[in-house]
C-alpha cells in the first residue's frame, strides 16, 4: 500500500488545468526532454517545504519518495544537473503568473460580506486557535496532562481572506504572548479581541508605527481627557467617543500614551458582547501628534447603514427610535 504524503495532498490542491494553459501560453515545455514544467514546479515546491539547501537535496529527496511520485504527477525524480539546467533556462514568468492565478482563485473562496473602508492603511485580523493533537504521537506538543495541542496565532489579510503570517506555538502559550513573534507591517491596522489586551504588546505595536483596534477588559482603570461630540442624527449605535489615559500604576507604566475609547451598541445581533456590559469597548491609538483624534466617522456610517437595514428586515426596534421615544416622554406635547 502506498502512503499518500502530506506533500502529495498539498500538491493535489493545485489547479493543473490552469497551469497547463499557462504552459501553453509561455511555451515552456517546448523542446523539453522528460522534465516538464509541472515536474519543475513540484520539484521547487518540494525544495521549499523540505528546506532543501541544494539541488542535490531536491534530487535525493524526490528519489527517496519514488513510490509516491505518481501522486505528484511526476514520472521520475530529476537529476541534480537537470534541476540546475531548468532553473537557469526555463522562463520564471510561468511560475509568477501561476502564483497570481492561484491567489485570485484561492483568495476569494471565503464568500463573506465585509465592509470596504476608505482608509488607505492595510487591515489585518489577529486571532489564535488551538488544534488538539495526540500526546502519545506528538509528545512535544505540551498542553494538558493527557492532551497535546498546538496553537496557531494567525494574522489574516482582511482584503484577501488569506493568512499573511502564522506563528505556531505549544498549546499553553497565551494569545498575547504568541503575538510578540508575529511581524507586522508599519502603518497597518490590527484588529483583535480582548485576549490581546496586553499594554506592553500594544506599546511595542505603537512604537513600530502599527495602529490597533482592541476590545478592552471590564476592569480597566482610566480617566477621560476629552469626550468627543456625537452627532445627533448620525451613528446612533455610537454611545461614547472619548480620549482617555490609563490610571492603573502598572498599566500606565506599560502604556503611558493616550488612547481613544469608543463604546458601540451591537444592534445587529441584539446581544451583549462584553460580560456585564451592553456595548462593546474599543480603544485605538489613532491620535495625531496634535492630540486630536483622526476623523474616521465614515467607518461608523457604513456600519450604521448595515445595522439599520438588518433591523428593518427583522422588525427590530433601533436605538434611534428608543431615543426618540424617551425624548417624547420627557417633552410631551
Amino acid at each position: 500500500m502506498i502512503n499518500i504524503t502530506l506533500f502529495s495532498q498539498i500538491i493535489s490542491k493545485l489547479d493543473t488545468s490552469k497551469f497547463k494553459k499557462l504552459v501553453k501560453s509561455h511555451q515552456s515545455d517546448k523542446h523539453q526532454k522528460g522534465f516538464d514544467s509541472w515536474s519543475h514546479l513540484v520539484s521547487m515546491l518540494f525544495c521549499q517545504f523540505a528546506k532543501s539547501q541544494s539541488v542535490r537535496d531536491i534530487s535525493n529527496g524526490l528519489r527517496s519518495a519514488t513510490g509516491n511520485l505518481n501522486h505528484l504527477g511526476m514520472l521520475k525524480a530529476p537529476s541534480k544537473s537537470t534541476v540546475s539546467y531548468q532553473n537557469k533556462n526555463r522562463s520564471w514568468e510561468l511560475f509568477r503568473d501561476y502564483y497570481y492565478v492561484l491567489l485570485e482563485s484561492l483568495g476569494q473562496q471565503a464568500q463573506m460580506k465585509r465592509t470596504k473602508f476608505k482608509i488607505k492603511s492595510k487591515i489585518f485580523l489577529l486571532d489564535a486557535t488551538t488544534i488538539s493533537l495526540c500526546l502519545s504521537l506528538f509528545d512535544w506538543a505540551k498542553y494538558k496532562t493527557k492532551k497535546g495541542a498546538v496553537k496557531m496565532h494567525t494574522l489574516l489579510d482582511y482584503d484577501g481572506h488569506l493568512p499573511a503570517y502564522v506563528n505556531i506555538t505549544d498549546g499553553k502559550t497565551a494569545d498575547n504572548k504568541g503575538a510578540y513573534d508575529v511581524p507586522l507591517l508599519k502603518g497597518s491596522v490590527i484588529v483583535a479581541d480582548r485576549f490581546y489586551n496586553d499594554f506592553a504588546l500594544l506599546n511595542v505595536w505603537d512604537s513600530n508605527g502599527v495602529y490597533f483596534v482592541i476590545r478592552h477588559k471590564d476592569n480597566i482603570k482610566f480617566k477621560t481627557i476629552k469626550e468627543l461630540e456625537l452627532l445627533e442624527n448620525k451613528h446612533q449605535h455610537l454611545l461614547k467617543d472619548e480620549i482617555i489615559e490609563l490610571t492603573g500604576a502598572k498599566t500606565k507604566g506599560k502604556y503611558p500614551k493616550r488612547l481613544r475609547r469608543v463604546a458601540l451598541w451591537d444592534e445587529e445581533n441584539q446581544q451583549t458582547i462584553e460580560v456585564k456590559h451592553t456595548h462593546v469597548h474599543i480603544y485605538t491609538n489613532r491620535i495625531g501628534f496634535d492630540g486630536k483624534a483622526y476623523n474616521d466617522s465614515f467607518i461608523g456610517k457604513r456600519s450604521q447603514l448595515a445595522a439599520d437595514n438588518v433591523a428593518k428586515e427583522l422588525g427590530l426596534t433601533r436605538v434611534g427610535e428608543v431615543q426618540q421615544e424617551k425624548l417624547q416622554e420627557l417633552n410631551p406635547q
